[in-house]
């Protein structure tokens, strides 16, 4: 499927650079102008892109023969199997990570070499077989090459990472780059930090006065100390290993990010708790189901802040991305005081 979005042509030069530091920019087809009462850049994309309708693009002009998967294996395989190809898939780095249908098994090895000539710059294939454990960790099977760690540049940020090892998100590019524009001269907490995903950002871009890192698998803990180096961030973020339940500072904090989803309230009296005493803001993540939409997150944060003799200001409320069926990722934005 040929997706894009439609860009104010005085904004398109930096979506499309945010765009391909990400991986999410499709550099099989080329960027067309449009002239719609206001002249718009189409730019083509390889998934949904948070804060831009997706459409499908008419009239594609690509870079090159292989329009797409479909196209490289049309005379290879059966009008069913074709069906059943990935319509999308993550490049990491110079890693391409993919998730097949377990019926087209027998073709892996040959999806996995088309999504190489599609991408010459990459020289690894993964395939996805979702995640597991208390850790979230990825189950991932290499099809093609041997070198699963790689750096990803993202928003002018660097990620070092295993990618059979630790997840990396690119559907919450958004979300990122927001909170790289918030924080300057303030101490920050990040009580699910992982790699880094939301530290490297503020360190680099918002330069806060000190970020308090916390991250409990140590794999993942390890890359975020790689990443901070890399990143030359050193002077802002201290890094901690362990159970934010355990390690998050009290009364320290102008800002607390909860940036986990699935059972990141049983952490708000410590992100509460975290905050100075005079009051700060707090970024509560969640996953939640769409019925409920924003007002189980809101009355969390609500009781949480009652319990500890706190009045609370929601600031924002954003649906950052589909969850599973019936269920969204969303932010709330507070202010505890």
């Amino acid at each position: 499927m040929n997706k894009c979005i439609r860009v104010p042509i005085q904004y398109a030069e930096k979506v499309r650079i945010e765009l391909a530091e990400s991986g999410r920019l499709d550099l099989k087809r080329k960027i067309k102008l449009i002239d719609i009462n206001q002249r718009f850049l189409e730019i083509p994309v390889t998934e949904d892109i948070e804060g831009f309708e997706t459409i499908l693009q008419e009239d594609a002009e690509f870079y090159n023969k292989w329009q797409s998967l479909e196209d490289i294996l049309r005379d290879k395989i059966s009008p069913d199997e074709l069906k059943k190809l990935p319509s999308g898939w993550q490049i990491i780095g110079d890693i391409i990570v993919v998730t097949i249908d377990p019926t087209i098994d027998h073709l892996k090895l040959m999806i996995a070499e088309a999504l190489l000539k599609m991408y010459p710059s990459c020289n690894t294939v993964v395939r996805d077989l979702g995640i597991c454990g208390q850790f979230r960790l990825p189950k991932r099977e290499v099809l093609i090459g041997n070198n699963t760690e790689t750096i990803n540049k993202e928003h002018g940020c660097l990620f070092k990472l295993d990618v059979t090892k630790v997840m990396f998100s690119k559907g919450n590019l958004h979300e990122k780059k927001l909170m790289s524009n918030i924080g300057n001269d303030e101490t920050i907490v990040d009580m699910f930090a992982g790699i880094g995903y939301f530290t490297i950002p503020m360190a680099v871009h918002a330069k806060p006065e000190k970020i308090i890192a916390i991250e409990i698998n140590p794999q993942s803990y390890g890359y975020l100390k790689e990443n901070i180096a890399l990143n030359k961030v050193e002077h802002i973020v201290e890094a901690r290993n362990g159970d934010c339940a355990e390690l998050t500072p009290k009364g320290v904090a102008d800002r607390v990010l909860m940036g986990y989803v699935n059972t990141t309230h049983h952490y708000l009296d410590s992100g509460i708790a975290a905050l100075k005493p005079e009051g700060g803001i707090i970024h509560y993540h969640e996953t939640t189901p769409e019925s409920l939409i924003f007002s189980r997150p809101v009355e969390r944060i609500e009781n949480a802040a009652l319990k500890a003799g706190k009045k609370v200001e929601i600031l924002d409320c954003r649906k950052i991305k589909k969850y599973s069926p019936g269920v969204w990722h969303v932010v709330v934005d507070a202010r505890i005081c």
